[in-house]
């Protein structure tokens, strides 16, 4: 079934204006027999819960919400691998809630947005220090990059304006990950220097 087939599928079935209290072993053997109605009501009761700690990890709604919404789908797609002898199954829930926001904060994605963050965090700390924007504008942040060795450039460029981790760099290019280190701080220490925050 396509990704996108996936939402439209849990969007129909969580729809349950019905849903009466059902016993947590009735509940699952339900969704092992493919109930989407059990899966209604999985969502009706538990997705609140569960978005919470989601929530907690990323922080971004719409990113959270995403989440939340291939958390249920994995619940459904592996409920047959839940074994009520080792936790209940928000335990179960939780953990597989869990472990897809930890996932979600490793992707891509989520990278280049902590290290915009960091950028705007470090920027406004040279501000807060007397060091003005203006100053930081009037250098030109393309400007700065080009005085760098083209190896360290190549390395910041990667890593801050195209989303890369450290180790999908050093995959993709074939450069050893701890020469990705050496050029990303030999870089960064250059960096301070033109900007005057050495």
């Amino acid at each position: 079934m396509a990704c996108c087939n996936k939402y439209f599928f849990l969007l129909d079935c969580c729809i349950n204006p019905n849903a009466h209290h059902i016993e947590e072993a009735t509940l699952i053997a339900r969704l092992k027999d493919r109930d989407k109605q059990a899966l209604a009501y999985l969502y009706d009761h538990y997705s609140a819960a569960l978005y919470g700690v989601i929530h907690r990890i990323l922080i971004k709604e719409s990113i959270a919400e995403e989440v939340l919404q291939d958390v249920f789908i994995k619940i459904w797609d592996k409920i047959d691998s839940y074994d009520a002898a080792k936790g209940k199954l928000f335990t179960w829930m939780l953990n597989i809630a869990r472990n897809q926001a930890i996932d979600k904060t490793r992707s891509r994605e989520i990278s280049k947005e902590k290290k915009t963050k960091d950028i705007d965090l470090h920027v406004n700390r040279i501000d807060r220090n007397d060091y003005t924007e203006q100053k930081i504008e009037g250098i030109g942040l393309h400007e700065v990059l080009k005085s760098l060795p083209e190896e360290q450039r190549f390395v910041v460029e990667h890593l801050y304006f195209k989303g890369y981790t450290q180790s999908e760099l050093a995959d993709e290019s074939g450069i050893p990950l701890g020469t990705v280190k050496t050029r990303l701080r030999a870089a960064m220490q250059q960096l301070r220097i033109l900007v005057g925050t050495a």
